[in-house]
């Protein structure tokens, strides 16, 4: 290390980006935004420039978008930067006293900052049976390209009724599939929205013609000379099936840092500041930090945006000084053409009180846990449910809360 511990990176010191979508281009960009003027290194895995994920399950998989429209930087803006993007190189091990990443070429680095944003991999199930996930450019090309050569009346079986796995279910419902999603938990996200709130958006499904069973486990995928066709569930009944797709979450990508010396658990684990070593802070999905309380990872858009940009300027405070990462959580999903989405980060156990509209149509919901506001969720009210968002930053009551609801 080429400064104390605790020390800030020099601004012309060298500094490398493990991980080249969100949370790592946006760190790469506060530092460069933040004064840093040494050499930059991002390492990406994928061979594509940096780009958004949330349409893969929206517009790229239903024919709207072309794959490149989700990029979310070019390369004459990455040589702006002076930012030496290595794309389609994975990094395979850390060495954090000798401030060098080996990559999967042979080649080292050697830099005296690291910001690690290798983020997750879809978890598979059946994947010998030709059990679809959508996590890249590649898979949302793959289960449109699926979906299409069934031709109209497509039955595409969805296992897990999450976030991604409702967004391709919505998504594929309107390209005129017969969709079934499979749910193993009473309620859909349950544990990020609570019973009531899941139940009441799990509805949508239904509203919509897209049969939801719940409760429900899959015992086989059965495959046929033409790829799968059909679903056995664990109750013995089977569904035909053109297309099956596994929502049914992700891992974090840290294989590549078990020989670093780096905390390990549930994803990197790191400080308030977002250090999980001297000169080595963390972002995005994989990170896991004190939060409320708890130590958590949250794999939403917006959190990888802001850790990035936070991790970055922690890196040049130095381990010292850097500030606690205290950010408001925020996520949405598109399903069915409404918009879901949430702030705060509630327990699934608090209490909810509908404050506008009905949980049967659109809504906005406050959670309270003891006497505080922990969060708030809505169905197509954005601009009500962000008028919450400034009492979650000042941490205010849930009184203060209904006060604003006119309660």
């Amino acid at each position: 290390m080429s400064h104390a511990p605790g020390a800030p990176l020099e601004h012309d010191a060298s500094a490398v980006v493990i991980g080249a979508s969100l949370a790592g281009l946006r760190a790469a960009q506060a530092l460069r935004r933040d004064g840093f003027v040494g050499r930059l290194v991002l390492v990406g895995a994928e061979d594509h420039l940096p780009y958004d994920r949330p349409p893969l399950s929206k517009q790229v998989l239903a024919g709207t978008w072309e794959p490149e429209r989700a990029s979310l930087v070019d390369r004459a803006a990455l040589d702006e930067l002076g930012i030496d993007a290595r794309l389609g190189h994975r990094a395979v091990s850390l060495d954090v006293d000798g401030r060098s990443v080996e990559l999967d070429d042979g080649s080292s680095v050697a830099v005296d900052g690291v910001v690690v944003a290798t983020g997750c991999s879809p978890r598979h199930l059946y994947p010998d049976q030709g059990v679809m996930v959508l996590r890249t450019i590649e898979d949302s090309e793959a289960l449109r390209a699926r979906v299409v050569a069934a031709g109209e009346g497509c039955r595409l079986v969805v296992i897990g009724a999450g976030f991604i796995g409702s967004e391709v279910a919505s998504t594929c419902s309107g390209l005129g599939c017969a969709v079934t999603v499979i749910e193993a938990l009473p309620v859909p996200m349950e544990a990020a929205l609570g019973a009531t709130v899941g139940a009441a958006l799990g509805a949508l499904h239904g509203r919509h013609g897209v049969e939801l069973r719940v409760e429900t486990s899959v015992a086989a995928v059965r495959k046929g000379p033409g790829g799968v066709t059909s679903v056995e569930l664990g109750d013995g009944t089977t569904i035909d099936a053109d297309v099956v797709v596994a929502g049914i979450g992700v891992l974090p990508e840290v294989g590549w840092l078990e020989a670093s010396d780096l905390e390990l658990d549930g994803g990197v684990v790191c400080d308030a500041g977002l250090f999980c070593a001297e000169g080595v802070v963390a972002a995005g999905d994989l990170a896991r930090w004190p939060f409320g309380g708890e130590m958590v990872r949250i794999e939403h858009w917006q959190m990888a945006a802001d850790m990035g940009n936070a991790a970055a300027a922690a890196l040049l405070a130095g381990r010292s000084a850097a500030p606690a990462f205290v950010p408001v959580p925020y996520f949405w999903s598109d399903q069915y053409g409404e918009k879901i989405q949430m702030v705060g980060h509630p327990s699934p156990d608090d209490e909810v009180v509908v404050v506008d509209g009905t949980l049967e149509e659109r809504f906005v919901a406050l959670y309270r846990r003891g006497d505080a506001l922990s969060g708030a969720a809505a169905l197509t009210r954005p601009r009500q449910l962000m008028s919450y968002r400034p009492l979650l930053a000042a941490r205010a009551s849930f009184d203060e809360a209904l006060a604003v609801a006119g309660r």
